[in-house]
């Protein structure tokens, strides 16, 4: 089975917030995880909110396409080991059915051609 990647369109940023109340859970690609310690956000640039506490710009996000069973072993690892083969750092989102990785802006480029190096197939 090859595993397709999917380059989103846009640029993304990560993000600290003071709450939720101005962030919009219906945009798509809106990521939010609350710990004890902290409210996170992980959004287009362009939907940061204005409470936004402390935030980095310049995000790429690629999205592993399909929908990925539960016992699937070893995507998201070999993902990363790829990237940081290649030495692109990453900041990597689970959800239900798929996962993500973010990588800098200035390494877009050179993840998609390490990717496909390592036998993924990515598009755009």
């Amino acid at each position: 089975m090859k595993i397709v990647v999917k380059v989103i369109d846009g640029s993304f940023s990560v993000c600290k917030v003071s709450d939720y109340s101005l962030v919009n859970p219906e945009k798509p690609f809106c990521f939010i995880g609350t710990t004890p310690d902290e409210k996170s956000l992980v959004c287009r640039s362009s939907d940061v909110p204005e409470n936004t506490i402390e935030r980095d710009d310049g995000w790429s996000l690629f999205m592993i396409e399909g929908v990925l069973d539960f016992s699937l072993i070893g995507i998201l690892s070999s993902i990363s080991s790829i990237l940081a083969s290649a030495s692109v750092g990453i900041f990597a989102i689970s959800t239900f059915t798929t996962d993500y990785i973010l990588v800098k802006n200035e390494n877009r480029e050179k993840a998609i051609k390490a990717l496909v190096s390592g036998g993924f197939e990515v598009t755009e």
